[in-house]
């Protein structure tokens, strides 16, 4: 019988304690969407949906024709579905796992080292460090997402050195002149920074929490009087402090950039960028890897030390944490985000009312389609049969196969897709 090369999947959810709660989930919505049969229980967090072959999650297949049951199977019986180029650079893999995360409540202080540290924990900390890749990742909201980015501009946190003295007792009055001085040189403001940040990082444990403590004291008292605390960033603060109380990434607040993201903004984490996600749904694409270095705002493995060390200490405003998409040049509907690694591509594709039919064009690599919303018919050669697409459908699609759709809802369609363009 012919080779099926187009299928429907069915994901893998992972229910971290991070997540948006029952229905209140973006992940749990588009499950539903996907199977009406799927049953969402009311108390539970649904926190990831994982689109793609990693051993943690590897999505069954969804077509009683393929003999194989999971895609990671299916790819290593048919590479030649992930393009040449792709199975020829990574060696017969599928590069990237695409995500949806629905967070309630924030994910640690985090980064993810490059290969070369990636290679170097996994042979020492095995147990930590499950595998030996890089994980540079790319996340795209869906509704409004907050994050903390990068290092914030030198004047931003000297200003919170000022007015937040918890926050300077912990960094030390010594390190803060020190950045205080070094304004304008970009060599010694990197290694100062380093210094103030693994100063607070690796502070006494009892220190911490009693400045910990005293800040979140003054200004709930600030705020029941109804002065702005926005000069210690007030409101952030307290709602890190009733997730993770007494927690050393509480302070992390004062260094990293607060970033929200409306639908549609993207924002990409190359290796050793410091990061946390605090709240909201976004679509996510990564490097096929499981590797963090975590340091704060989570009950997990903390290696302070390694974090300090990797971390890429350069300044610099939210506004240029925030990565553009670009329009296809060939397809108005598609806006590429095309980070600046060659892992993975993610393209969100929609489709206006008034078009009917629509192809999704072929790429040179396999690519994963989740429909975030709206309903068509899909018919392909390389499907062998008709599939319906609805909101929380995904597609596996190998390397090189279109795909026609014939839209039947009224109001178009917005679908998002990850392939690697080599």
């Amino acid at each position: 019988m012919e080779e099926v090369r187009v299928f429907p999947l069915t994901c893998a959810v992972q229910n971290y304690a991070w997540g948006k709660v029952g229905v209140d989930s973006e992940v749990a919505k588009l499950v539903v969407g996907g199977d009406p049969l799927a049953v969402i229980e009311a108390g539970k967090p649904y926190a990831e949906l994982w689109m793609g072959a990693h051993p943690k999650g590897d999505a069954q297949i969804k077509d009683n024709r393929i003999a194989q049951t999971t895609l990671g199977q299916w790819i290593a019986h048919f590479p030649a579905c992930l393009g040449s180029k792709v199975k020829d650079t990574f060696q017969g893999q599928l590069p990237f796992l695409f995500k949806v995360l629905s967070v309630n409540t924030a994910l640690s202080i985090q980064a993810h080292p490059n290969r070369e540290l990636a290679a170097r924990l996994h042979a020492q900390f095995p147990e930590h460090y499950p595998d030996n890749n890089h994980k540079p990742e790319m996340a795209i909201a869906l509704t409004r997402f907050q994050g903390l980015c990068g290092f914030r501009p030198v004047e931003e946190i000297l200003g919170y050195l000022k007015s937040v003295p918890e926050f300077r007792a912990l960094v030390g009055s010594e390190a803060a002149e020190e950045l205080q001085c070094c304004m304008g040189d970009v060599v010694q403001t990197s290694q100062v920074l380093k210094k103030c940040f693994t100063r607070m990082m690796n502070c006494e444990k009892k220190v911490f929490v009693d400045q910990l403590n005293m800040l979140v004291k003054r200004v709930t008292e600030e705020g029941a009087a109804g002065k702005d605390t926005s000069s210690s960033n007030g409101d952030l603060l307290l709602r890190l402090h009733s997730q993770y109380p007494g927690d050393i990434g509480c302070f992390s607040i004062y260094f990293l950039n607060h970033m929200v993201l409306e639908p549609g903004q993207a924002m990409f984490l190359g290796a050793n960028e410091p990061h946390a996600y605090l709240y909201g749904d976004c679509i996510e694409c990564m490097a096929c890897s499981d590797n963090t270095v975590r340091a704060g705002l989570t009950p997990k493995y903390i290696d302070v030390n390694t974090l300090c060390e990797m971390l890429s200490y350069s300044p610099a405003p939210a506004s240029s944490k925030i990565f553009p998409c670009v329009q296809d040049a060939s397809d108005p509907c598609v806006s590429l985000y095309d980070p600046p690694v060659p892992d993975f591509t993610v393209m969100r594709i929609q489709v206006p009312a008034s078009v009917k039919q629509y192809t999704v064009a072929p790429v040179d690599s396999a690519s994963i389609l989740l429909v975030i919303e709206g309903d068509a018919t899909a018919t392909c050669a390389a499907a062998l049969s008709d599939i319906t697409l609805r909101r929380g459908t995904v597609l596996f699609v190998s390397a090189n196969e279109s795909v026609s759709l014939h839209i039947t809802s009224q109001s178009g369609m917005t679908m998002f897709r990850a392939c690697c363009l080599l």
